[in-house]
């Protein structure tokens, strides 16, 4: 007779019961078809929108939430914001360094990072493309979009360095952020600047490791 060597919170799950002993998957809710993923983030996006706003961060000004179920009990939704016109985003600094007033902007993006990081905010997917930049006057707006995945609560020096890893593979970046956010906080710039690079480094590993794994996997399939 073939044995069950899988995991054991898969059965604990399916019967409702800790039969292995005590178990977390249990605390997590059984969703149902259509009510998991992508649905659910939309609803996520407009809550951490209005928490945002309510912090005083910048982000395109939400406009609805809707959710409803299809014939098929599917459950879909939208998400929908007011587009905001902006001069840039945070990519363009990484491909353009003679773009106009571009330190000034890179130091600014920092000091807007601290900020979100002295009010609790982690952005988790603070990535180039996830940070809309105006211009008003001689001064630089910041404006979070893709807010997905967020976490609010009080951060250790460790989660706030590594909370940039995601935004440059550049070295003179990291240099910048690391003097402006020494700066800001009155830490250490040595210790920042070595963890942020560290940081960075081993997000460039995984993220090729990954591409890497996608890549033989589409090969085999063929």
């Amino acid at each position: 007779m073939a044995r069950y060597t899988g995991p054991k919170s898969k059965i604990a799950r399916k019967f409702g019961e800790p039969i292995f002993g005590e178990d977390k998957a249990l605390e997590k809710r059984n969703y149902p078809p259509g009510q998991h993923g992508n649905n659910r983030r939309r609803g996520k996006q407009s809550e951490y929108a209005l928490q945002l706003k309510n912090l005083g961060v910048g982000t395109p000004e939400p406009i609805a939430y809707y959710e409803f179920e299809t014939l098929l009990l599917f459950k879909k939704s939208y998400y929908i914001s007011q587009q905001l016109e902006c001069d840039l985003t945070y990519r363009e600094l990484t491909k353009d360094f003679n773009y106009p007033d571009y330190d000034a902007i890179l130091r600014a993006f920092t000091r807007f990072t601290y900020q979100l990081h002295e009010k609790g905010i982690k952005f988790l997917d603070h990535s180039p493309g996830n940070t809309l930049i105006k211009k008003v006057g001689d001064e630089y707006q910041f404006f979070l979009v893709d807010l997905n995945r967020m976490e609010f609560k009080p951060l250790s020096f460790e989660e706030r360095i590594k909370n940039f890893r995601r935004l440059t593979i550049h070295k003179s970046m990291v240099d910048v952020m690391s003097d402006e956010y020494a700066k800001v906080s009155g830490k250490n710039y040595d210790k920042i600047v070595n963890l942020m690079w560290q940081s960075t480094q081993d997000f460039q590993n995984i993220f090729h490791k990954r591409r890497s794994l996608k890549k033989k996997l589409k090969f085999w399939k063929r």
